[in-house]
């Protein structure tokens, strides 16, 4: 039997086309180590003669964490490519979405018993839909990042909202229908769905988005997880209560190498008038990323912080 990690980087390697690289920043983890759990995969797979079935029952409940897992890795990697010179690669993206509406449309809708999983597919589908709802407004005329609070919101696909919207109602009736605590990816497209009702950057509801972090972090506990409540609570109470949050976690080993850990705490920093640490930060934040159009981004900060002082 393979590990759900396991799992996990052989399908998206294999039916996903994911370099081992792309692989590794999504899991946080080093190429080396995804190489040799790909190839221990593979060949768990080849001794055992397994052939491709598709599960039902209990079974397929025990998987379809890791077929969710997988869909949104692709469709993350589309949305915010790791490495390179585009910014976004809209064709991943989209595959992603075509998997995350046949899922959905295959998960029985009107069954207690399977109402923890459909809930959970429609919120995966629900996240992605609003989530690409802003993929062409992420980048500038000359292919430059534009973050979300400067995103020309006119730009953003209505009608992909409208879609997300209606997928997240149906997860949370479901949830709420049957008893079903909270589950990461209804609560991940709640998030979204907080950014999505704002007309303008100004009404994003950023002590709802704090709260519903706090539940993401008990419902699926991660550093990532971590860092954006920091983030959301630096919005809604504060930068110092954010660098109170981001300091917690500086340590963990799955941030050593990770980008938006310094560049989080550089904004933290800028907003709280600390502008030379603040540079520090966007400096090293752009050493770390390997996305060329995140790192012009990161160092045009750094710039920035000269700038104000």
């Amino acid at each position: 039997m393979l590990s759900a990690q396991a799992r996990a980087a052989l399908t998206l390697r294999v039916v996903g086309g994911l370099t081992t690289g792309e692989i590794a920043r999504a899991f946080l983890s080093s190429e080396a180590a995804i190489a040799q759990r790909i190839v221990r995969a593979k060949k768990a797979i080849a001794k055992a003669g397994l052939a491709f079935e598709v599960p039902r029952g209990a079974e397929r409940a025990a998987r379809l964490p890791s077929v969710l897992e997988v869909v949104y890795l692709i469709f993350n990697e589309g949305y915010a490519a790791t490495a390179g010179d585009d910014l976004v690669r809209p064709a991943l993206a989209q595959e992603a979405l075509r998997l995350g509406r046949m899922l959905a449309g295959l998960m029985p809708q009107d069954s207690p018993e399977h109402a923890p999983e459909t809930a959970e597919v429609l919120g995966l589908l629900a996240l992605m839909e609003i989530q690409a709802s802003r993929l062409d407004a992420r980048t500038g005329p000359d292919g430059a990042f534009v973050p979300l609070p400067e995103q020309d919101r006119s730009r953003w696909d209505q009608l992909l909202i409208r879609r997300g919207l209606d997928a997240l109602a149906r997860a949370e009736a479901l949830a709420e229908d049957y008893g079903r605590a909270d589950g990461p990816y209804v609560l991940q497209a709640a998030l979204a769905a907080c950014h999505a009702r704002a007309a303008q950057a100004a009404d994003t509801d950023w002590p709802r988005i704090a709260a519903l972090y706090d539940r993401l972090r008990v419902a699926m506990p991660s550093p990532v997880v971590d860092l954006n409540r920091a983030i959301a609570h630096s919005m809604a109470f504060g930068p110092e209560a954010g660098l109170r949050l981001v300091d917690e976690i500086a340590g963990a080993a799955a941030l050593l190498h990770y980008a938006p850990l310094p560049a989080a705490r550089g904004d933290f920093l800028f907003r709280a008038g600390r502008l030379a640490e603040a540079r520090v930060e966007f400096t090293a934040a752009a050493t770390l990323t390997r996305n060329l159009a995140e790192r012009a981004f990161l160092l045009a900060r750094a710039d920035a912080c000269d700038c104000e002082g």
